[in-house]
């Protein structure tokens, strides 16, 4: 195993088009499963120059029953729409909550795929789709994370944060960042590029603006990163120049474009479905979350210091067709044997989808806040990021014995 070399990982803001999809498509998915804790919603964003467009598939008592919208359920779609933009901070000529035109275009399920989803007499609920999902964990962070890509994160949140307070007020809402780290031994050591890009006021692109600008972004990054890895870094801060025109204006943005950012930055291999737009019955959602949630445990609890795990659907079936465990040789216990104890674990339910989502209690409005800046390493508060909890710890031990 290479031990010494050089790895980059990339984040987006919550301005970035992409994710003001991502944030609208899941704004839809709140809004149902606040309506209906059992609604089935595939919901996809398109952004553009002053426009909105929604697709996709749903069901959900009280919105949309017998292929038909429920009163004043079309303006209440539109209303959450608008303001999620809003709260971007998109008042642009190019892109204002206020001014985009909406097209919604959301429809009924198809009935050949709720029948192999839903619970029956013979059956219990299966899988939303067939796919493979994946879940990651490392003790390289706190929130036993990728280091590349929590930085990136934590960079773009803190311009966001200064942006929303008035601290930053030259800030505009889309921004991307990239942090490369030297490893030896398989530690971080170093910090040898930054790459920062952000739209910007008016004028931030020449003269003295430009060189606050650069000064704020290398403050930020200051206070982001240790000290101690800075000390060769390379600074690349708006590097084409200017960069006014941004978000949905700039480029056109879709739901689910950005998996790599909203899950270990290219540290950990994706099954290659997005989350974003979909009810937690869509194992692309919900068995990325659990593995994750079972990688973290498993790090948490001192068996391994990084574990990859790998679950595998078909849809309408229940059970998982295969459970892998891989803890890179750093685990103290055997891969084989840790597979055994989580299908060992009552309350994981042998990870069938119901027994996924009712562990992790995920039938709840609990999704806009992850869709920008990650889906991992987050902080559980309330009902928000389950999938983050180092609760299953002492249930692993026991069942190791």
């Amino acid at each position: 195993m290479r031990n010494d070399y050089l790895f980059t990982s990339e984040s987006v803001s919550e301005g970035h088009p992409d994710k003001v999809s991502d944030q609208i498509s899941d704004s839809i998915v709140d809004l149902f499963l606040s309506k209906d804790p059992e609604a089935r919603i595939a919901c996809e964003t398109l952004t553009t120059t002053q426009l909105v467009v929604l697709a996709g598939e749903i069901r959900c008592k009280g919105v949309y029953e017998n292929g038909a919208w429920a009163a004043g359920a079309q303006a209440e779609i539109e209303a959450t729409v608008r303001n999620t933009v809003k709260e971007i901070g998109y008042e642009q000529d190019g892109f204002h909550w206020e001014k985009f035109e909406f097209i919604n275009r959301l429809h009924g399920q198809s009935a050949h795929i709720a029948q192999g989803v839903d619970a029956g007499s013979n059956k219990d609920e299966g899988a939303g789709d067939q796919g493979i999902m994946f879940g990651y964990a490392t003790d390289e962070t706190p929130d036993l994370m990728p280091a590349t890509l929590y930085y990136s994160h934590k960079i773009l949140e803190r311009m966001a944060a200064d942006r929303h307070s008035g601290a930053a007020p030259f800030l505009e809402p889309d921004a991307k960042s990239q942090v490369t780290l030297r490893y030896e031994g398989s530690v971080p050591v170093a910090a040898t590029a930054v790459v920062v890009s952000t739209q910007h006021a008016k004028g931030y692109d020449e003269g003295d603006k430009e060189a606050a600008l650069h000064a704020y972004v290398k403050r930020v990054v200051a206070d982001v990163i240790p000290v101690e890895l800075l000390r060769e870094t390379e600074y690349h801060i708006n590097p084409t120049g200017s960069f006014e025109i941004g978000g949905p204006d700039g480029d056109a943005g879709l739901t689910g474009r950005k998996i790599i950012v909203d899950t270990y930055g290219g540290a950990a291999p994706h099954g290659g479905g997005a989350f974003s737009g979909k009810d937690p019955t869509k194992v692309d959602r919900s068995a990325a979350y659990i593995t994750r949630y079972l990688a973290k445990n498993i790090v948490a609890a001192g068996l391994a210091t990084r574990c990859t795990i790998q679950l595998a659907y078909a849809i309408g079936v229940s059970k998982p067709l295969s459970l892998y465990v891989d803890t890179h040789e750093t685990g103290k216990v055997g891969d084989d044997v840790i597979e055994k104890a989580i299908m060992g674990i009552a309350k994981l339910g042998g990870l069938t989808p119901r027994a996924i989502r009712t562990h992790l209690g995920l039938n709840k409005p609990i999704y806009r806040k992850s869709a920008a800046y990650g889906h991992f390493g987050r902080k559980p508060e309330g009902d928000f990021f389950p999938w983050e909890k180092t609760d299953l710890v002492d249930d692993l031990k026991a069942a190791l014995g």
